[in-house]
């Protein structure tokens, strides 16, 4: 009889059993922002995920880089428990928030100035991490602007900017919280291939919030749908589109199937949620 035993997956992100209440108040009514939340992902993987307004999206993103400390539960991160802000992270928001400042690629080297181990070398070595930001800027079509002010860019523009100040200090966890939600449908298409292609070269493991369920069944390789608040993940589902993705795949009907079936998952969670209110 053999004695090996398998190894357990390496989860790179992993929640056992969350729940979280934002006061001691709260805490004592039983009234949590999320509850049961158990999340396992790989190394390098990409997850969305979706659900209805004020269901604990945010929320959850908060627990995930340490800004946030469960009530109950606990919360594994790259093998280890997650007990303040994480290093190990780059986040981009539905606004860019660019410095005015600022030129593009000041704003981008921002995070090397304040995260160690970056900021004790910054001067010394603020060439080689101007020529990292350049070539990231390089990267998602900002040639020729790296020297432009925010309001020099376009909305498309600063969004670019904002993902590149995420990922300039080489994070292993990107953290995208709506981020091209206020854009135009062209300008947001063109910017889920750069960011497809930045995850494809990188392999950095991605958590996106999206209320665009395109965009997540085209970047993701899970879908997640949390319920209303108290927010818990109700729906897995895995998309099973072979990659590399291109837009083309957007028009196809197992895409469109996918995008269907998640809608009618979010429906039967608002209509849940309506019964009980009532």
């Amino acid at each position: 009889m053999s004695t090996t035993h398998e190894k357990p997956e390496p989860w790179f992100v992993d929640f056992q059993d969350v729940w979280l209440a934002y006061n001691e108040e709260l805490l004592q009514q039983n009234h949590f922002a999320v509850e049961a939340i158990d999340l396992k992902v790989r190394q390098g993987e990409f997850i969305a995920i979706v659900g209805p307004s004020g269901c604990g999206k945010s929320t959850f993103m908060k627990l995930t880089t340490g800004l946030k400390m469960p009530s109950m539960g606990k919360i594994l991160i790259d093998g280890q428990p997650v007990t303040g802000p994480l290093k190990i992270s780059g986040m981009a928001f539905q606004a860019p928030s660019l410095l005015p400042w600022r030129t593009t690629v000041d704003n981008v080297l921002l995070p090397l100035e304040i995260v160690e181990p970056y900021r004790s070398s910054f001067k010394a070595k603020r060439k080689e991490y101007e020529e990292r930001a350049r070539r990231l800027l390089q990267k998602v079509g900002l040639a020729g602007y790296e020297d432009k002010f925010p309001w020099q860019l376009s909305g498309g523009m600063q969004q670019r900017a904002s993902i590149c100040r995420a990922l300039i200090h080489e994070p292993k966890m990107l953290l995208l919280d709506e981020p091209f939600g206020a854009l135009d449908a062209f300008t947001r298409e063109e910017l889920w291939c750069i960011l497809r292609d930045l995850w494809t070269e990188q392999q950095f493991n991605v958590i996106l919030v999206t209320h665009d369920l395109r965009e997540s069944v085209f970047l993701a390789d899970t879908v997640y749908v949390m319920s209303k608040s108290p927010g818990r993940f109700v729906v897995k589902k895995e998309i099973e589109l072979a990659r590399p993705r291109d837009l083309e795949v957007t028009y196809t009907k197992e895409f469109s199937d996918i995008v269907h079936e998640l809608r009618s998952h979010i429906g039967a969670v608002r209509q849940t949620s309506a019964v009980a209110a009532t």
